[in-house]
Formats: structure tokens, sequence, C-alpha cells
């Protein structure tokens, strides 16, 4: 899916909006469910690390920090300066621009679209921890996240962050390829085909149907497989394998 297709300004500003309105409402101490033993605070901070590190990768400057302490009082405020700072940056670059990236020399247009997925996620974390649970609709309502966005996140882990993490030896590549398929958004994939050196023309050893959403937050380790709509038909211990390594960072 090409981000072309959606508007990534906008989905994050209004992201971004979403998520400082959910700091001000929510615990610093509060745990973010899933996240390890994470609380509020440091969900926080690093977002707003991410959003500074990404305004300088996005400009050129990948040495600047992606962490800044900041107190408990001062969590939203933080926050929206570094949204702003965010947003402004990639509002003042053309989609084209040259910058690095995460895979080697691109254009801004790729941080455009890894800002509103790395938001995205973390809104529902943040929206998790506000309710004391994680569920796959915890974020129902909050923002005008379609199908369309949710795939977009999903073909960016599968053609993007799952190989990348075989590069980086982070993770091994997956033993036998698994097709995706986003039953709302009519989008399909295979997750490993982008593997370097993988043979394309490999045949899935399973299928694993769900709406866009769900299939994110799983790729994401956000929601375990049996939380979430999903039909799984071939192998499920082909599903099971990709799902346990780290396909994302």
């Amino acid at each position: 899916m090409g981000t072309d297709r959606l508007d990534q300004l906008d989905l994050l500003a209004t992201f971004q909006a979403a998520f400082a309105d959910a700091v001000d409402r929510a615990r610093p101490g509060a745990p973010v469910p899933g996240i390890g033993e994470w609380r509020v605070r440091e969900l926080v901070a690093h977002l707003a690390g991410v959003h500074h590190w990404a305004a300088g990768m996005a400009t050129g400057d990948p040495a600047r920090p992606d962490h800044l302490p900041v107190g408990d009082g001062r969590l939203g405020a933080h926050y929206r300066a570094h949204a702003a700072a965010l947003h402004a940056t990639l509002a003042g670059l053309a989609p084209g621009a040259p910058c690095p990236t995460l895979t080697g020399p691109g254009t801004a247009s790729f941080w455009r679209r890894r800002q509103v997925h790395e938001t995205l996620v973390h809104l529902h974390d943040l929206h998790a921890a506000l309710a004391g649970a994680r569920t796959p609709g915890v974020l129902d309502g909050v923002v005008p996240a379609g199908p369309a966005v949710w795939a977009d996140g999903v073909d960016e882990v599968v053609t993007m962050f799952e190989p990348r993490q075989v590069r980086l030896g982070r993770a091994a590549p997956l033993p036998r390829t698994v097709a995706l398929h986003a039953t709302d958004a009519g989008e399909r994939w295979v997750l490993g085909a982008h593997e370097d050196g993988r043979d394309r023309t490999e045949r899935p050893a399973a299928t694993l149907a769900a709406p866009a959403r769900d299939l994110a937050l799983v790729l994401w380790r956000r929601l375990p497989l049996d939380t979430v709509d999903a039909t799984v038909t071939g192998d499920p211990v082909a599903v099971a394998d990709a799902l346990a390594r780290p396909v994302t960072p």
C-alpha cells in the first residue's frame, strides 16, 4: 500500500492531539498493559523522544537524543512541544525531500508514515492504560483510524520492519512464510516474503485473516492472537512461529 492514499500529516496531527488529551487524563504512574514494567510517564517520554529524534532524522540530524527526561507535572506540555515540533518539521519538508531513514537513504515521506503508525500504536497503549486493560477496540470512537490506516501499518511491518529485523540480526528468517489478509481492507501480504534472498514464489504455509486493526496490533505484540477476530487456514504452527518472533522492534 502506498502512503499517497492517506493524508499522513492530517492523521499525525489527529493522533498527536488525541494522545496529548489522553496524557492529561492519565495518571503518570498508571501501568501500561502489555508493555513490561512501563508506566504512563515512560510511555509519554518515549513518544516525545521518538518525535524529537524523527524530526532530526528527517532534517539529516540523526544524532539528536531520543530520550528526554521530564517530570510528572510537565508530561502534557513536554509531549505537546515535541509533537508540534515534529509536525512543523515534516510539514515544512516536501514528501520527496531526501533524508536518512531506517533502511538507508530515502525521503521525508518515510517519516510521515512512520510517525503516524508510531503515534497510533502508542495511542492504543495509552488508552489501554486509561482503561486498565488492553482490548482490540480500546480506540473505538477516539480517532478515525479506519481499515485503510491500520492496513498501511500492517504493510509497514511486512515490507519494512520484518525484513529489517532479519537484516539487523534481531530475528531469524521465517522458516515458512505466512499470508496475511486484512478482511475489512481487502489487502493481502506475505510475511517473510521481503526478506533478503527469499524466494517470493514460495507458497505460504498458512493464512492469517483478520481485520486490519487486529492484524497490526498482533504484529506489534499488543494483543495475543486468541483475543482478536482471526481465522487461520493452513498450518497454525507456522502462524504461531511467525508471531513468536520479533518481527517489529
